[in-house]
């Protein structure tokens, strides 16, 4: 007897956990691919084990499923008319309409055209956000005494880079960091900077960073956690 159910609305980073039981089974596994978390249990042992087995995975499942989300190409974006979408900290309403021939933005409505509105989205976007990551970075930079170093700020799209800085001064941040709570925006915009004055990972580079953002961590581990959704 097996069955793969998710009664409970188990979640990790927003990926439901399908509980998978058998009689057969005699111990319990978790198996995480792009997308999907399943559980694997025998058929004895109780949800209340299974949810505790869960929760100290928790880091572990939502780790892979961000290193998934960033090497697996992510489906097309499917836009709607009305639709909310958070930008620099406000949230903008998505107007759809085949009259219109360029993105514009009228308050707090961004008119796109609906025939190629994902792309028109990622162009505006790209422009409306290079001066904000610019004057951003420009301000983190100057606190930590590293203004001097910092040559450009453009605003990229690599995939499975949230952010770069070069040795000679060149910083780059995703366009899809605008759609991220502002303190997580400020954290990449920061963690760039603060490669002007270490370009590597070391404790004097984290001492850097702790020294403006002291709650870094935090910030961090909703990246990984829910960056896939931006």
């Amino acid at each position: 007897m097996s069955g793969a159910t998710n009664p409970n609305g188990w979640q990790v980073a927003g990926i439901p956990v399908l509980v998978k039981r058998s009689d057969r089974r005699r111990t319990v596994a978790l198996q995480v691919k792009p997308g999907g978390v399943t559980l694997y249990a025998p058929t004895r042992v109780s949800d209340t084990h299974l949810l505790e087995i869960l929760n100290a995975r928790r880091d572990w499942v939502a780790g892979h499923l961000a290193q998934y989300a960033r090497v697996t190409p992510p489906a097309p974006p499917v836009l709607a008319d009305g639709q909310p979408l958070p930008f620099l900290g406000d949230t903008l309403t998505l107007h759809l309409s085949a009259g219109v021939t360029r993105p514009e933005r009228h308050g707090d409505t961004l008119h796109l055209p609906a025939a190629h509105a994902e792309a028109a989205l990622e162009a505006w976007t790209r422009r409306a956000a290079h001066e904000p990551y610019r004057a951003l970075v420009t301000a983190y930079a100057a606190r930590l005494g590293a203004q001097n170093r910092l040559r450009r700020v453009l605003v990229a799209g690599a995939r499975g880079r949230w952010g770069s800085c070069t040795a000679s001064g060149d910083i780059r941040l995703h366009w899809r960091l605008s759609r991220a709570p502002l303190p997580v925006l400020h954290y990449v915009a920061l963690h760039e900077a603060a490669h002007l004055l270490e370009l590597n990972h070391s404790a004097r580079y984290w001492a850097h960073v702790a020294r403006l953002m002291p709650d870094w961590q935090a910030h961090r581990a909703w990246l990984r956690t829910h960056g896939h959704t931006l």
